[in-house]
């Protein structure tokens, strides 16, 4: 017979056996229980939360958005209007004897104008070339490339060639997809200098449809008689505009030896406005001025176009002297002592010597000539 000391050890240690397995027992029927009474499994619950946060996000899924709508959309203004520039590489790269380039001068103006810095966030930089594509990139600016079915748009299109014609009707097909899309924009060449905002002297009236400079302001807006120039205009997006888009793209077959420009010219003139019932402002260059016509108030222009002009290196050596009248003046006027008014009745631009003489070509009897500009708005660059 064991003894007692014995017996009670034994005794104890088959007690907290039994209390080990009671309470075994006790969580695998409490695990049954919330088995069958439960759809989610404890073991499995993170696992299948996760599964239900995926499928919730696919149900919220936004469909993905080709390259052109993502460019817009990061570009544009609350009101889903944007800035449109197109360049090529002879715009966006220097020549070997240049120390800058037209967009770097474009982009310079942002820069030193009165409240055009903050803009840049709402400009689409088109590129119609691959070394255009990638300077843009470079200079970290909202970019978009524009494919152009193998044909090369990379070097200098000399005002009225074939090339300059093609390309600018390219330009209207991809502006008339930007309308489609419901964006309405301010479409700017880059020999284009901006010295002030324009949508402060552009019209804010919701029934004017498209808003567009001229080479030369014969005083009333509303005339669709005006010299207009394509290289600044903003445009409303609606059915309206659309219409006058496709219209105007439509007849680049029937357009032997005419630019766009004088395609949109002859329409505006011959009864598309009231036609589609459009609403066309045409802009004072006295606010949007360029070569052609000088503006009359350094203290209201907004931008400065290198028009009536035919080469690249005649608009970028006219467009510095801009910049640099531009800084003088506001240098200027920068002092207390000095009186705006009188400034800017004293204030010359300087001339556009090279873009006067870019249109010097040589004549049959050896001679240099300029053409013989009859206000027609084919000689317009």
């Amino acid at each position: 017979m064991e003894p007692l000391h014995h017996q009670k050890h034994h005794s104890s240690q088959l007690r907290s056996n039994l209390t080990f397995i009671s309470l075994l027992l006790v969580c695998v029927v409490y695990l049954s229980i919330w088995s069958s009474s439960s759809s989610i499994n404890p073991l499995f619950a993170i696992e299948e939360h996760n599964e239900c946060v995926s499928q919730n996000q696919t149900n919220m899924f936004v469909e993905p958005q080709d390259e052109l709508e993502a460019t817009l959309s990061r570009a544009s203004m609350e009101n889903k209007t944007v800035i449109i520039a197109v360049v090529n590489k002879a715009y966006a790269v220097q020549d070997v004897r240049a120390d800058t380039t037209m967009l770097d001068l474009f982009i310079e103006s942002f820069w030193q104008g009165e409240g055009t810095r903050e803009l840049i966030d709402h400009l689409v930089v088109v590129a119609v070339d691959q070394t255009a594509y990638h300077r843009c990139r470079f200079l970290r600016l909202n970019c978009y490339k524009l494919e152009t079915d193998g044909v090369d748009f990379g070097g200098e299109k000399i005002y009225m060639s074939q090339d300059f014609i093609q390309m600018m009707w390219k330009r209207t097909w991809f502006l008339l997809e930007v309308l489609k899309r419901g964006y309405s924009f301010v479409f700017t060449d880059t020999d284009v200098v901006w010295l002030r905002n324009p949508f402060t002297k552009l019209s804010n009236n919701e029934t004017e449809d498209l808003q567009i400079s001229t080479d030369m302001f014969f005083g009333d807006p509303w005339n669709t008689t005006q010299l207009i120039n394509t290289g600044f205009y903003y445009i409303k997006s609606n059915n309206k505009t659309i219409a006058l888009f496709d219209k105007w793209y439509n007849l680049k077959d029937n357009a032997t030896g005419l630019k766009e420009q004088d395609v949109l010219l002859n329409l505006l003139r011959g009864g598309i406005v009231p036609e589609l019932g459009l609403r066309v402002r045409f802009l004072d260059t006295i606010y949007f001025s360029g070569f052609c016509q000088n503006s009359r108030d350094v203290r209201e222009v907004s931008t400065v176009h290198a028009n009536c002009c035919r080469s690249i290196v005649a608009k970028v050596q006219d467009l510095k002297a801009v910049l640099r009248d531009w800084k003088k003046f506001k240098k200027v006027v920068s002092h207390k002592r000095v009186d705006l008014n009188v400034t800017a009745k004293t204030f010359q631009w300087t001339g556009h010597w090279g873009c006067w003489n870019s249109w010097k070509v040589p004549a049959s009897n050896g001679k240099r000539k300029l053409p013989n500009n009859t206000g027609k708005a084919t000689h317009k660059a």
